[in-house]
């Protein structure tokens, strides 16, 4: 071996190869989420680029694998392929081959975006040929763990020897664990390498020694974790590692027990931290001199985080006089020019000469700035008060021209309040406030207006608070651990409120409530909302300000309650519970808020836009003439509420606006139209929520005018508009038939612009306000985008195989493919038992039987009547989706006398679908559409009330989907 070169100048040949291109093959949605509103360039480059020594890296991102192999080819550049699973033209194992194919010496790195998603894929695909795999949870840093993680398989056997660099070991063959960790540690270890070089080193030893960051090479077998120690054991840092893993290809339930006593025999002083899900595997590693952490631990990521603190550091910017004073800290770019400002003027010397400010920007990501700011030197200036100036003149241009044309920093001086979309606190702008900057984005590209004169298609003027605010608010008010540990939402909402907020953010939100007074929406933005395949809809709260006090410390004070209690729903029970059927973990959660104008404007004494609604791409339940990918639309006069939460609304497929969704008779439509809406007090709310209004509110406004027809009861006949006499029905029919508004063809080029960004159908929630001053544009105004979860894999089953008196339920209106056989337990709310007065009493039963069942580790059948979750009583049985939680299939049958619209568009219908449960929909006049009550009235009840009823059978129903037909059968146990 080599001895190590100990020598500051030996340090130059260190990193010496490199990640210089990167080839990211993606959807166009995709690339967007990962690169958090354009600040992935950033994070990569100011930690490949040593100030001004090297070229920095490139980005390209490209949406076809035959597309990526034809520019890897034309241009030999690139070293580095990220891809996901799907690629549009091929997935992710095809490219891989395909780069081998063609000569191409390039690491091809799969990320995926769903756990489901991947099981599926690894469970019936050889991926040997991809160099490792990652999965998206969230956290944008996975980048720059799937960077680095290349860069130091490459670098690690010549730096450790050559230059005497350490290495941490991570072993770990869970794809999830360490995703979720791997970026923890190399942010602790690039903190940790900073805090390492003295403060008082020229400047040549800090450029150099920053070469010397620790390598973290990742294991995925006892055999592979051996071969990296003894072949660097002197420079091993420590080891942090599972218990279970392979070992001579088998898994081992001991490995890393026996892995931590191997090092520990010979080298005690290295630090070993052992993880398992079991807790008896605690006293074990102790006994071999490891440290332990619970993987099923709610804090795990924070103890992980905890071990790093007290083996490596953390560290701000330190601004010292040349005596080595502490002076002030910075912890961002804000702070940082907020501080240039007011420290003496010896500080700025004493940092100038040793360009420390360049050396904070590079590691805190800043790259540009650091690179512009390297070349200058005191000597350069008259003085050092020139210097300062500089220095705070080039960090606020460039703060502004960071977020030109993307989110910008909130700034009162720029901040407008018609069309500004800024942030405000560091972090991630979380899920939901990403698909509004990704649609920010697309209207930008796509979209000029010019076939809708007089609309303007946008997203409403918002402040985005960074999931930093919420770390900070949690850990100074010392709330997390309590938070998620407590199951009581009343005391955790009163410790929220009563918590100290953050006095940055505070004074940011000071000017920004002193600049509007439009009404706003407080809006939760989580790291895992809106993602495809868990999109949390419905699961965190949104609160509602009339803002229109006239002090402006009273309209802070309210917004500040509105984020606090935002913050606090994270914690809630019903988001706990949700979480549980999901593979994330609470602590991986993280909370930014959306505060944002509301669309709508004063009418009397209510705010409201003229409608709102929500467009889907896909139909799952078309009817002829119309084909799923016709998309949907379904629309209510007010606010939105009345369509996410399942009220009466008019549902419309854009391409064939004049033919509504049919209803069976008169009575039914005249049963199932909208018979109020919902609107925000101009003077607020006590509990910051909307409120149910009358339609009588809305014509006396005006608003009903141009939605509305009107039954003659005597000529017992509809009729458009609200010219004569009569019973006013919400039908849009001014606007659908006799196009006062283009809402279908607004809607469907919108969902069009969505489609071609995300690669995936799309659903938009959105509202207009068609009221407006004269020479003002009518706003259409985007509230949310979301990718809309469709079956992975469409299954032609065969439903023939059926005797007579073995069908339990038949539907010709099904979501869900496949065969589910191992279901003994279903719950029912009879049909003839149920009444619709008393539909919150029979969703407690419901909600008190899952709990039961769950908590026993089953599954169960779901059998009712009405539209489940729907928050109008009268239309079906009010629960919230953690309340059946459990139901692998559901049955949505109509009411005796009147069919209920399925819950398409809803909140709680996204939900049954990206949780891929089964759905049946059960009545009006379909042929073949039948549930056997009969029957499930005869079966004996392990558990009766009054309304539901669990049975228990000791065979299991038969649950059949045909993806292809939309068709299904459950069959009776022991008929097939």
């Amino acid at each position: 071996m080599t001895k190590p070169v100990r020598s500051i100048r030996g340090f130059q040949d260190l990193m010496a190869h490199r990640v210089q291109d990167i080839l990211l093959v993606s959807s166009s949605y995709e690339s967007f989420i990962l690169s958090e509103d354009g600040q992935l360039e950033e994070l990569i480059l100011s930690q490949f680029l040593e100030l001004n020594l090297h070229h920095p890296p490139d980005l390209t991102h490209i949406s076809t694998g035959e597309g990526a192999i034809e520019l890897a080819l034309s241009q030999d550049r690139y070293n580095l392929i990220i891809t996901t699973i799907q690629v549009g033209d091929m997935d992710a194992l095809a490219l891989a081959r395909k780069v081998k194919e063609a000569g191409l010496d390039v690491p091809v790195i799969l990320l995926a975006f769903d756990n489901r998603e991947l099981k599926e894929f690894l469970a019936h695909h050889d991926v040997s040929d991809i160099e490792r795999i990652f999965l998206w949870q969230g956290d944008i840093r996975i980048l720059l763990a799937i960077v680095k993680f290349v860069e130091d398989r490459w670098n690690a056997d010549f730096d450790c020897d050559f230059g005497g660099v350490q290495v941490v070991l991570v072993v770990e063959d869970s794809i999830r664990y360490y995703s979720s960790f791997l970026p923890l540690i190399y942010t602790e270890i690039v903190k940790h390498s900073q805090r390492l070089i003295s403060e008082g080193l020229n400047l040549s030893h800090k450029i150099l020694r920053s070469r010397a960051r620790p390598k973290i090479l990742l294991c995925a077998s006892y055999e592979e974790a051996w071969q990296f120690f003894t072949r660097h054991a002197e420079n091993v840092l420590g080891i942090i590692s599972d218990v279970e893993f392979p070992k001579e290809g088998v898994l081992s339930k001991t490995a890393g027990l026996e892995l931590a006593a191997r090092v520990k025999a010979d080298w005690k002083d290295v630090p070993v931290l052992l993880q398992s899900s079991r807790a008896e595997n605690s006293e074990r590693a102790r006994e071999v001199g490891a440290d332990f952490l619970q993987k099923g631990s709610s804090t795990l990521l924070t103890d992980l985080r905890q071990f790093m603190v007290d083996n490596f550091g953390l560290g701000d910017f330190i601004f010292r006089t040349p005596d080595g004073h502490e002076v002030g800290r910075a912890h961002d770019m804000k702070s940082l020019e907020d501080l240039i400002r007011t420290v003496p003027v010896s500080s700025i010397g004493f940092h100038g000469e040793r360009n420390h400010f360049s050396k904070w920007l590079k590691s805190r990501t800043e790259f540009d700035l650091a690179h512009r700011l390297r070349p200058r030197k005191v000597s350069d200036y008259d003085d050092v008060e020139d210097l300062r100036k500089d220095l705070v003149s080039s960090i606020s241009m460039y703060r502004k021209d960071r977020h030109r044309g993307t989110i910008a920093d909130f700034d009162p001086l720029t901040f407008d309040a018609e069309n500004s979309f800024s942030r405000i606190g560091g972090g991630s702008l979380g899920g939901k406030a990403r698909g509004l900057a990704y649609v920010r984005h697309m209207l930008d590209l796509y979209w000029d207006g010019s076939e809708f004169p007089g609309i303007r298609a946008s997203v409403p003027p918002a402040v985005v608070v960074g999931t930093d605010v919420f770390d900070h608010f949690l850990d100074s008010n010392d709330l997390r651990d309590f938070a998620m540990s407590s199951e009581d939402d009343l005391e955790i909402e009163r410790r929220f409120l009563g918590g100290h907020f953050p006095e940055e953010p505070l004074e940011d939100l000071r000017d920004f409530i002193g600049l509007i007074r439009f009404p706003l929406a407080v809006r939760s933005s989580s790291l895992l909302e809106d993602s495809q395949y868990q999109p949390f809809t419905g699961v965190y709260n949104t609160y509602m300000l009339a803002n229109t006090e006239n002090d402006t410390e009273q309209r802070l004070d309210r917004l500040v309650h509105a984020i606090k209690l935002v913050y606090a729903s994270a914690f809630s029970s019903h988001a706990k519970r949700y979480l549980n059927e999901t593979p994330y973990r609470l602590e991986e959660e993280k909370m930014a808020v959306i505060v944002q104008k509301i669309v709508g404007a004063h009418r009397g004494d209510n705010y409201y836009p003229n409608f709102s609604g929500v467009a889907r791409s896909y139909n799952f339940y078309p009817t002829a003439p119309m084909r799923p990918e016709d998309g949907i639309v379904a629309v209510a006069l007010g606010m939105g509420k009345m369509v996410v939460e399942g009220g009466n609304c008019v549902r419309f497929c854009p391409k064939y606006p004049r033919h509504p969704m049919p209803f069976s008779s008169l009575d039914d439509a005249l049963d199932g139209s909208q018979r109020t809406l919902w609107a925000l007090p101009s003077r607020g709310s006590d509990d910051m929520h909307e409120v149910e209004l009358d339609l009588d509110v809305a014509e006396k406004d005006g608003t009903l005018d141009m939605l509305a027809s009107t039954f003659d009861p005597d000529n017992e006949a509809m009729f458009d508009g609200v010219s004569r006499r009569g019973v006013r029905v919400v039908t849009f029919a001014p606007v659908l038939k006799h196009h006062s508004f283009p809402l279908a063809e607004l809607t469907r080029e919108l969902m069009f612009i969505g489609e071609r960004g995300m690669a995936h159908p799309v659903e938009i929630e959105f509202a207009v306000n068609v009221d407006v001053a004269d020479g003002e544009p009518i706003d259409f105004g985007f509230l949310q985008m979301r990718p809309l979860v469709l079956a992975g894999e469409v299954e032609d089953v065969d439903l023939t195989a059926a005797t007579p008196g073995s069908v339990l339920c038949q539907s010709t209106r099904v979501l869900g493919s496949g065969r589910i056989d191992d279901i003994h337990d279903v719950v029912v709310i009879d049909s003839l038992r149920f009444d619709r007065a008393r539909s919150r009493e029979a969703a407690a039963e419901v909600a008190r039987l899952n709990a039961k069942i769950t908590g026993e580790g089953r599954k169960y059948l779901l059998v009712g009547v009405g539209r489940w979750g729907s928050t109008d009583p009268w239309l079906g049985i009010p629960i919230a989706w953690d309340e059946i939680s459990g139901a692998r299939a559901i049955v949505e049958a109509g009411f005796r006398d009147y069919a209920v619209t399925p819950s398409q568009g809803t909140h709680f219908f996204q939900n049954l679908v990206s949780f891929q449960v089964g759905y049946f929909t059960v009545g009006g006049d379909r042929k073949g559409d039948v549930v056997d009550w009969e029957w499930l009235r005869e079966q004996p009840a392990m558990e009766k009330g009054r309304f539901a009823k669990h049975i228990r059978f000791d065979q299991p129903v038969i649950i059949k989907m045909n993806g292809v037909k939309k068709e299904g059968l459950i069959l009776k146990p022991g008929t097939e």
